[in-house]
Protein backbone atom coordinates (compact mmCIF):
# COMPACT_ATOMS: atom_id res chain seq x y z
CA UNK A 1 0.00 0.00 0.00
CA UNK A 2 1.51 3.18 -1.18
CA UNK A 3 1.54 6.43 1.34
CA UNK A 4 -1.14 8.27 -0.58
CA UNK A 5 -3.52 10.09 1.97
CA UNK A 6 -7.44 9.93 1.12
CA UNK A 7 -10.09 11.32 3.34
CA UNK A 8 -12.49 9.86 5.31
CA UNK A 9 -15.13 11.81 3.97
CA UNK A 10 -15.49 14.85 1.63
CA UNK A 11 -14.53 18.40 3.86
CA UNK A 12 -17.76 19.48 3.39
CA UNK A 13 -20.70 18.56 1.42
CA UNK A 14 -21.23 19.23 -1.90
CA UNK A 15 -24.03 21.90 -1.73
CA UNK A 16 -25.08 20.08 -5.24
CA UNK A 17 -26.27 16.96 -3.52
CA UNK A 18 -28.04 18.44 -0.68
CA UNK A 19 -30.82 20.90 -0.72
CA UNK A 20 -33.33 22.72 1.44
CA UNK A 21 -36.50 22.72 1.12
CA UNK A 22 -39.85 24.40 2.81
CA UNK A 23 -42.29 21.66 4.93
CA UNK A 24 -45.02 21.60 7.24
CA UNK A 25 -44.30 19.99 10.53
CA UNK A 26 -47.27 18.02 12.20
CA UNK A 27 -46.03 16.84 15.67
CA UNK A 28 -49.20 16.33 18.30
CA UNK A 29 -51.80 17.83 16.33
CA UNK A 30 -49.81 21.12 16.30
CA UNK A 31 -48.54 22.07 12.53
CA UNK A 32 -45.58 24.36 11.98
CA UNK A 33 -43.62 25.79 8.93
CA UNK A 34 -40.12 25.02 8.45
CA UNK A 35 -37.13 23.65 6.33
CA UNK A 36 -36.22 20.27 5.35
CA UNK A 37 -32.90 19.56 4.14
CA UNK A 38 -33.11 16.38 0.89
CA UNK A 39 -30.79 14.28 -0.65
CA UNK A 40 -30.67 15.54 -4.24
CA UNK A 41 -31.20 12.73 -6.94
CA UNK A 42 -30.36 13.76 -10.45
CA UNK A 43 -30.14 12.00 -13.52
CA UNK A 44 -26.06 11.55 -14.58
CA UNK A 45 -25.60 10.54 -18.45
CA UNK A 46 -22.13 8.88 -18.85
CA UNK A 47 -20.49 9.39 -22.40
CA UNK A 48 -17.77 7.07 -23.78
CA UNK A 49 -16.23 8.96 -26.67
CA UNK A 50 -18.89 10.99 -27.33
CA UNK A 51 -21.19 8.02 -27.64
CA UNK A 52 -24.06 8.13 -24.84
CA UNK A 53 -24.15 4.93 -23.11
CA UNK A 54 -25.52 4.97 -19.56
CA UNK A 55 -28.26 7.09 -17.53
CA UNK A 56 -28.30 6.81 -13.71
CA UNK A 57 -30.29 8.34 -10.82
CA UNK A 58 -26.76 9.49 -8.94
CA UNK A 59 -26.30 12.17 -6.04
CA UNK A 60 -24.13 14.98 -8.02
CA UNK A 61 -21.37 14.80 -5.85
CA UNK A 62 -17.59 13.35 -6.58
CA UNK A 63 -19.00 12.14 -10.29
CA UNK A 64 -15.25 12.01 -11.15
CA UNK A 65 -14.75 8.98 -8.72
CA UNK A 66 -18.45 7.57 -9.73
CA UNK A 67 -17.55 7.90 -13.41
CA UNK A 68 -13.82 6.26 -12.70
CA UNK A 69 -15.28 3.51 -10.31
CA UNK A 70 -18.28 2.34 -12.85
CA UNK A 71 -15.90 2.08 -15.85
CA UNK A 72 -13.88 -0.20 -13.79
CA UNK A 73 -16.16 -2.06 -11.96
CA UNK A 74 -18.59 -2.49 -14.94
CA UNK A 75 -15.52 -3.76 -17.11
CA UNK A 76 -15.13 -1.19 -19.66
CA UNK A 77 -11.72 -0.68 -18.75
CA UNK A 78 -9.31 -2.61 -16.97
CA UNK A 79 -7.00 0.31 -15.15
CA UNK A 80 -7.39 3.98 -14.51
CA UNK A 81 -4.65 5.05 -17.16
CA UNK A 82 -7.61 3.69 -19.93
CA UNK A 83 -9.49 6.01 -18.79
CA UNK A 84 -7.61 9.48 -20.45
CA UNK A 85 -10.60 12.41 -19.90
CA UNK A 86 -13.49 12.65 -17.19
CA UNK A 87 -15.86 16.12 -17.12
CA UNK A 88 -18.87 16.73 -15.94
CA UNK A 89 -21.06 19.16 -16.62
CA UNK A 90 -24.69 20.13 -15.64
CA UNK A 91 -27.18 20.81 -18.02
CA UNK A 92 -31.19 21.48 -17.44
CA UNK A 93 -31.90 18.07 -17.87
CA UNK A 94 -29.08 16.31 -15.66
CA UNK A 95 -25.73 15.77 -15.45
CA UNK A 96 -23.85 14.36 -18.44
CA UNK A 97 -20.35 13.03 -17.65
CA UNK A 98 -17.96 13.10 -20.78
CA UNK A 99 -15.27 10.05 -20.67
CA UNK A 100 -12.59 9.52 -22.93
CA UNK A 101 -11.32 6.26 -22.88
CA UNK A 102 -8.55 3.97 -24.72
CA UNK A 103 -9.71 3.24 -28.31
CA UNK A 104 -9.31 -0.56 -27.74
CA UNK A 105 -11.85 -0.25 -24.86
CA UNK A 106 -14.23 1.79 -26.74
CA UNK A 107 -14.57 -0.59 -29.83
CA UNK A 108 -14.96 -3.40 -27.12
CA UNK A 109 -17.79 -1.37 -25.34
CA UNK A 110 -19.80 -1.07 -28.82
CA UNK A 111 -19.66 -4.79 -29.44
CA UNK A 112 -21.24 -4.89 -26.04
CA UNK A 113 -24.21 -2.65 -26.52
CA UNK A 114 -25.46 -2.67 -23.49
CA UNK A 115 -28.23 -0.03 -22.44
CA UNK A 116 -27.98 -0.26 -18.70
CA UNK A 117 -30.86 2.93 -17.83
CA UNK A 118 -32.41 2.17 -14.79
CA UNK A 119 -29.57 0.26 -12.90
CA UNK A 120 -30.00 1.00 -9.78
CA UNK A 121 -33.18 -0.59 -9.82
CA UNK A 122 -32.59 -3.85 -9.33
CA UNK A 123 -29.21 -4.16 -11.08
CA UNK A 124 -29.98 -6.02 -14.23
CA UNK A 125 -31.71 -3.84 -15.85
CA UNK A 126 -31.04 -3.24 -19.67
CA UNK A 127 -29.56 -6.35 -19.54
CA UNK A 128 -30.70 -8.29 -22.97
CA UNK A 129 -30.23 -11.82 -22.43
CA UNK A 130 -29.59 -14.02 -19.73
CA UNK A 131 -25.53 -14.61 -20.67
CA UNK A 132 -25.48 -10.73 -19.85
CA UNK A 133 -26.29 -11.16 -16.26
CA UNK A 134 -22.70 -13.03 -15.13
CA UNK A 135 -19.91 -11.14 -16.25
CA UNK A 136 -15.98 -13.56 -16.03
CA UNK A 137 -14.74 -12.47 -12.97
CA UNK A 138 -11.96 -14.35 -11.52
CA UNK A 139 -12.19 -15.46 -8.06
CA UNK A 140 -10.49 -13.64 -5.33
CA UNK A 141 -8.02 -15.73 -4.10
CA UNK A 142 -5.85 -14.09 -1.46
CA UNK A 143 -6.59 -14.83 1.92
CA UNK A 144 -5.87 -11.87 4.43
CA UNK A 145 -7.77 -12.43 7.53
CA UNK A 146 -9.57 -9.60 9.68
CA UNK A 147 -10.58 -9.40 13.19
CA UNK A 148 -14.84 -9.95 13.44
CA UNK A 149 -14.87 -7.56 15.69
CA UNK A 150 -12.86 -4.87 13.89
CA UNK A 151 -16.14 -5.06 11.14
CA UNK A 152 -18.48 -4.04 14.16
CA UNK A 153 -16.25 -0.96 14.65
CA UNK A 154 -15.25 -0.30 11.95
CA UNK A 155 -19.36 -0.19 11.02
CA UNK A 156 -19.83 1.97 13.73
CA UNK A 157 -17.51 4.74 12.79
CA UNK A 158 -17.96 5.00 9.76
CA UNK A 159 -21.85 6.66 10.73
CA UNK A 160 -20.17 9.58 11.98
CA UNK A 161 -18.86 9.92 8.31
CA UNK A 162 -21.65 10.02 6.60
CA UNK A 163 -22.58 14.41 6.27
CA UNK A 164 -25.07 14.06 3.64
CA UNK A 165 -26.90 10.63 5.49
CA UNK A 166 -26.64 13.25 8.69
CA UNK A 167 -28.34 15.56 6.83
CA UNK A 168 -31.01 14.16 4.23
CA UNK A 169 -31.33 10.74 6.01
CA UNK A 170 -31.79 9.52 2.25
CA UNK A 171 -28.68 8.39 1.41
CA UNK A 172 -26.49 5.06 1.43
CA UNK A 173 -22.44 4.50 2.00
CA UNK A 174 -19.45 2.88 1.21
CA UNK A 175 -16.31 2.85 3.42
CA UNK A 176 -13.17 1.47 2.69
CA UNK A 177 -11.61 -0.01 6.42
CA UNK A 178 -7.82 -0.95 6.14
CA UNK A 179 -6.71 -4.17 8.51
CA UNK A 180 -6.30 -2.31 11.84
CA UNK A 181 -9.45 -1.24 11.55
CA UNK A 182 -9.54 2.12 10.72
CA UNK A 183 -12.08 3.68 7.89
CA UNK A 184 -9.88 5.13 5.27
CA UNK A 185 -12.56 6.17 2.82
CA UNK A 186 -16.14 7.07 2.19
CA UNK A 187 -18.44 7.65 -0.29
CA UNK A 188 -22.06 8.74 -0.39
CA UNK A 189 -25.29 8.24 -2.98
CA UNK A 190 -28.69 8.10 -3.10
CA UNK A 191 -27.99 4.75 -4.49
CA UNK A 192 -26.26 2.05 -3.25
CA UNK A 193 -24.62 1.01 -6.16
CA UNK A 194 -23.54 4.27 -7.06
CA UNK A 195 -21.97 4.74 -3.41
CA UNK A 196 -19.76 1.35 -4.30
CA UNK A 197 -18.74 2.47 -7.47
CA UNK A 198 -17.71 5.89 -6.14
CA UNK A 199 -15.47 4.51 -3.59
CA UNK A 200 -13.88 2.06 -6.39
CA UNK A 201 -13.27 4.95 -8.04
CA UNK A 202 -11.48 7.13 -5.33
CA UNK A 203 -9.73 4.16 -3.89
CA UNK A 204 -8.16 3.44 -7.84
CA UNK A 205 -7.71 6.66 -8.54
CA UNK A 206 -5.47 6.75 -5.51
CA UNK A 207 -4.11 3.08 -6.69
CA UNK A 208 -4.97 1.79 -3.33
CA UNK A 209 -4.81 -1.65 -3.14
CA UNK A 210 -7.91 -3.58 -2.62
CA UNK A 211 -6.62 -6.69 -1.26
CA UNK A 212 -5.67 -4.91 1.82
CA UNK A 213 -8.87 -3.90 3.67
CA UNK A 214 -12.59 -4.80 3.87
CA UNK A 215 -15.89 -3.54 2.35
CA UNK A 216 -18.30 -1.91 4.43
CA UNK A 217 -21.72 -0.79 3.31
CA UNK A 218 -24.69 0.29 4.56
CA UNK A 219 -27.23 -1.56 2.45
CA UNK A 220 -28.11 -5.24 2.08
CA UNK A 221 -25.92 -6.75 -0.31
CA UNK A 222 -26.87 -7.68 -3.39
CA UNK A 223 -25.57 -9.70 -6.58
CA UNK A 224 -24.68 -7.05 -8.44
CA UNK A 225 -22.22 -5.54 -4.94
CA UNK A 226 -20.43 -8.75 -4.68
CA UNK A 227 -19.93 -8.76 -8.51
CA UNK A 228 -18.48 -5.41 -8.42
CA UNK A 229 -16.46 -6.37 -5.21
CA UNK A 230 -14.88 -9.66 -6.71
CA UNK A 231 -14.07 -7.64 -10.01
CA UNK A 232 -11.87 -5.10 -7.62
CA UNK A 233 -10.48 -8.05 -6.27
CA UNK A 234 -12.11 -7.30 -2.70
CA UNK A 235 -11.79 -9.74 -0.44
CA UNK A 236 -14.35 -9.65 2.32
CA UNK A 237 -17.78 -7.10 2.20
CA UNK A 238 -19.43 -6.27 5.40
CA UNK A 239 -22.91 -5.03 4.88
CA UNK A 240 -25.73 -3.85 7.97
CA UNK A 241 -28.30 -5.29 6.58
CA UNK A 242 -29.47 -8.44 4.56
CA UNK A 243 -28.01 -10.31 1.61
CA UNK A 244 -30.05 -12.24 -1.17
CA UNK A 245 -29.67 -15.53 -2.03
CA UNK A 246 -28.01 -14.56 -5.64
CA UNK A 247 -25.58 -12.69 -3.66
CA UNK A 248 -24.45 -15.41 -1.23
CA UNK A 249 -24.34 -17.89 -3.62
CA UNK A 250 -21.86 -15.36 -6.03
CA UNK A 251 -19.82 -14.77 -2.88
CA UNK A 252 -19.06 -19.00 -2.61
CA UNK A 253 -18.49 -19.09 -6.23
CA UNK A 254 -16.18 -15.87 -5.91
CA UNK A 255 -14.53 -16.62 -2.50
CA UNK A 256 -15.65 -13.41 -1.54
CA UNK A 257 -16.27 -13.67 2.34
CA UNK A 258 -19.75 -12.16 3.13
CA UNK A 259 -21.29 -10.95 6.47
CA UNK A 260 -24.51 -9.22 7.29
CA UNK A 261 -26.70 -7.43 9.66
CA UNK A 262 -23.63 -5.96 11.23
CA UNK A 263 -25.45 -4.84 14.15
CA UNK A 264 -24.26 -3.89 17.82
CA UNK A 265 -22.14 -6.81 18.99
CA UNK A 266 -23.37 -9.65 16.19
CA UNK A 267 -23.31 -10.48 12.57
CA UNK A 268 -23.56 -12.93 10.78
CA UNK A 269 -21.66 -15.03 8.03
CA UNK A 270 -22.47 -16.55 4.91
CA UNK A 271 -19.44 -17.28 2.71
CA UNK A 272 -15.79 -17.88 3.26
CA UNK A 273 -15.60 -17.28 6.78
CA UNK A 274 -11.85 -18.33 6.94
CA UNK A 275 -10.84 -14.91 6.61
CA UNK A 276 -12.65 -13.84 9.94
CA UNK A 277 -11.01 -14.02 13.07
CA UNK A 278 -14.06 -14.88 15.61
CA UNK A 279 -12.48 -15.06 19.09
Amino acid sequence: MDDTQISASPADCDSLALRRVPVLRVQDQVCESAADVLAVEAPVALEYNGIAHVVMLASPADLDDFALGFSLSEGIIADPSELYECEAEATPEGWRVQLRIASDRFMALKERRRNLTGRTGCGLCGAESLSQVTRSVTPVLHRHRFVGTRLLDGMRAMQTLQPMQRESGATHAAAWMSPDGDIELVREDVGRHNALDKLIGAMSGARRDFTLGALLITSRASYEMIQKAASMNIGLVAAISAPTSLAVELAHRMGVTLTGFMRGEAYVVYAHPDRLITH
